[in-house]
């Protein structure tokens, strides 16, 4: 990770979920339906980002689905208005971060929270932001067996190896803005050329004149950025309601 996972802009909005718990963590919780469950996991700025609670509530209603957003970062978080102050963001130790939310400290819980959805929902999606790129992957391995999830999409992943895209093995969605410095264009040439012969569906959605973090902290004054940022929430919207309900 870099600071273009800290960059970005907030938006305005009152999220209409709630708090509640998965498994031992703590999320944030909205919609309804008692079949289909989404887990969203969320950039750095985690459970409490409004951006992403309100991001939420769309596919809680657009996919009609219970969308749960876990806090995965230890209850740490960042405090949002650092995306608009250059020195706290210049300041920010990303390595220590890294350390604290490394693959191999985070994974017990990201496995156990989807543990916990698939035990009480019959279709589980998983959508990933930055973060939750690389885990969306994992959670949806072909190791797994049977799938701990039905399907992900992945936006602007970050961490996201070869490996990972290698062993993925259920329908799997990921959106690409054109300037990444984490989802480099070898990692965009080498999933598009080796996804494809997995054998299971694969959506790529290239975004142009948009960079990293465009799907959760794009400007939405900036009419490029809010059409990239719309798509986005689209694509996934009807890649979820495919899987989850198709």
């Amino acid at each position: 990770m870099s600071q273009c996972c800290l960059q970005g802009f907030q938006w305005d909005g009152v999220p209409n979920g709630k708090e509640s718990t998965l498994a031992n963590n703590k999320a944030y919780t909205t919609g309804s339906n008692l079949d289909v469950a989404i887990l969203v996991i969320p950039d750095l700025f985690g459970w409490t980002f409004t951006n992403e609670r309100l991001l939420s509530d769309h596919y809680a209603s657009e996919v009609d689905a219970t969308v749960f957003m876990p806090d995965f970062f230890g209850g740490e978080v960042i405090p949002p208005e650092i995306i608009s102050d250059h020195a706290r963001l210049a300041a920010f130790d990303l390595t220590g971060w890294h350390a604290r939310n490394a693959k191999e400290v985070r994974w017990p819980e990201l496995l156990s929270c989807v543990q916990a959805l698939r035990s009480q929902y019959k279709r589980v999606g998983v959508l990933g932001y930055c973060y939750g790129g690389w885990s969306s992957f994992r959670l949806g391995s072909k190791s797994h067996s049977p799938p701990l999830v039905d399907c992900i999409s992945a936006a602007h992943p970050t961490w996201l190896t070869k490996e990972e895209m290698d062993d993925v093995g259920v329908p799997v969605q990921i959106l690409a803005p054109e300037v990444d410095p984490a989802f480099t264009s070898e990692l965009k040439k080498y999933a598009n050329e080796v996804i494809p012969t997995k054998g299971m569906p694969y959506d790529y959605q290239f975004f142009p004149e948009v960079e990293h973090g465009f799907a959760t902290r794009g400007n939405p004054g900036d009419e490029k950025e809010r059409r990239a940022m719309v798509r986005g929430k689209n694509v996934q919207v009807a890649w979820m309601r495919e899987w989850l309900h198709g």
